[in-house]
């Protein structure tokens, strides 16, 4: 089974990934090359920040690998969140940076009003592999809905019904139903698809 590094520390984001590559890669969060650092995510974009963590990782600890950034983009809040998805809770006085439920009751908050509901999720996956960085991304649209429903999932899951989702929301959905048509499936095939030819 071929080995690969993902950016990570979010226990989450590394369990997804998992299942959408199945049996076809090995994959290996931060932790288990020894990597406990907070790898700064300070760009203006999410293909910056997924860079910048491809860039630390690869240059302090000299392994190829690949990471992801993913942002909320909330047609009635001017796609906002956005890069700041993960703290945009903290930002408006609700809670810790990277809280969940924070984040989700400053958006249901600031929707409260909103009449156009339209959002999408957008994931960048970076990979830096024999000295070359290489990008790709995965959208998916839905809306966002008035209150949580749900058990599954992570982050704002609870919130977000995809268009394809037949009114699911992803926390609705089973891992498998939800990575089929997620925003970071789809970035993540592509990537699986680029290595394979590689």
């Amino acid at each position: 089974m071929r080995e690969i590094i993902m950016a990570t520390n979010n226990a989450h984001k590394l369990e997804e990934v998992r299942q959408i590559l199945g049996n076809k890669f090995l994959v290996k969060g931060l932790a288990e090359i020894g990597c406990h650092e907070d790898i700064p995510e300070s760009a203006d974009t999410l293909e910056g920040n997924a860079l910048q963590k491809v860039r630390y990782v690869h240059d302090h600890y000299g392994v190829d690998c690949f990471a992801d950034d993913t942002g909320l983009e909330v047609t009635a809040l001017e796609g906002a969140p956005g890069v700041f998805t993960a703290r945009f809770g903290a930002m408006n006085g609700y809670g810790e940076s990277h809280d969940a439920d924070a984040n989700i009751q400053c958006l249901l908050d600031k929707m409260e009003e909103a009449e156009d509901r339209t959002a999408r999720f957008r994931t960048v996956v970076a990979l830096v592999q024999n000295g070359e960085e290489h990008l790709f991304e995965g959208i998916v649209e839905g809306k966002i809905l008035t209150q949580k429903v749900g058990e599954g999932g992570f982050g704002y899951d609870p919130v977000f019904a995809p268009s394809e989702g037949k009114g699911l929301a992803f926390a609705q959905m089973s891992a498998e139903n939800k990575n089929a048509i997620s925003h970071r499936g789809r970035a993540i095939s592509k990537l699986v698809e680029f290595l394979k030819s590689n």
